[in-house]
């Protein structure tokens, strides 16, 4: 199979910016569709939408105490730029060439919440099969969970829908660019060896409390799911034509391409009904 369109050039380096976005835009459509309509897992956890809201939906309905023990270090490094008082977790960076403009990020695994999900006994036994731990977020043993999952599929009595909650999260990292606007990325450490389910990277922020900076945070997610869409070339869904920080990926395009509305920006006059 080759490129055959009369409208852009055949290489990409011979394109503009913008056509060789419109042809990602087409490509991420396509694996979106394959995913929606045929119910492959074509989708990468960064453009999976589907699995953002779910990580949004629960840190939504997180309590006071579980958004402290999971989140707490976030809040204390971004109030530690605002509150004298407050010591932060993480040191700045001495080359970092903008404190303010250091991206914290923090990478959230979801698990299974064992008292929301149906035909648990049955899942229970599967998972002692294959050497599975449904109270623990999934590791790099691909093999395993693969094969479970697909044994989870033949027993249409089993259903985690509704039953997946925050089982874990990463510790603080951070994107920064030196005095040289060299990229810096310090990862924080991870309690699993896998992808995660969403990653939080905002800017740091003022908060008055804890409770304002989980609602900010179920924001970022939606401005994520929106992205998500936006970077398919479809309308998002009502709930998410929202404006705000989303992928750190698509702010550096919003503010690149000409093809794109500043999205990223809360003040940005662009229509979101």
């Amino acid at each position: 199979m080759y490129h055959q369109c009369e409208e852009y050039a055949d290489k990409p380096k011979n394109r503009t910016a913008e056509e060789n976005e419109h042809n990602n835009q087409a490509r991420r459509f396509a694996r979106y569709y394959v995913y929606e309509e045929r119910g492959y897992e074509t989708l990468s956890w960064e453009e999976h939408p589907d699995r953002l809201n779910t990580v949004r939906v629960a840190l939504e309905e997180l309590s006071p105490e579980e958004f402290d023990r999971l989140f707490g270090d976030f809040y204390q490094q971004v109030t530690s730029y605002f509150d004298g008082g407050t010591d932060p977790v993480v040191d700045i960076p001495s080359n970092a060439e903008e404190p303010s403009e250091i991206l914290y990020r923090k990478d959230i695994f979801l698990a299974v919440d064992p008292d929301k999900s149906t035909g648990l006994e049955r899942a229970a036994e599967l998972a002692d099969a294959y050497d599975i731990d449904l109270e623990q977020p999934p590791t790099r043993d691909t093999a395993s969970w693969e094969a479970f999952t697909d044994a989870v599929a033949g027993h249409s009595e089993i259903d985690f829908g509704g039953s997946l909650e925050i089982g874990a999260v990463s510790d603080l990292g951070m994107f920064y660019l030196d005095d040289d606007w060299n990229e810096h990325v310090v990862d924080g450490d991870a309690p699993v060896d896998r992808d995660p389910d969403a990653r939080i990277e905002l800017l740091p922020v003022e908060f008055s409390s804890p409770e304002r900076c989980q609602e900010f945070l179920v924001h970022h997610l939606k401005c994520q799911i929106r992205d998500c869409f936006i970077g398919m070339g479809v309308e998002p869904p009502a709930e998410f034509r929202v404006l705000g920080p989303g992928r750190l990926y698509y702010t550096k395009r919003y503010g690149k391409l000409d093809m794109y509305e500043e999205y990223h920006t809360l003040e940005a006059d662009v229509p979101t009904a």
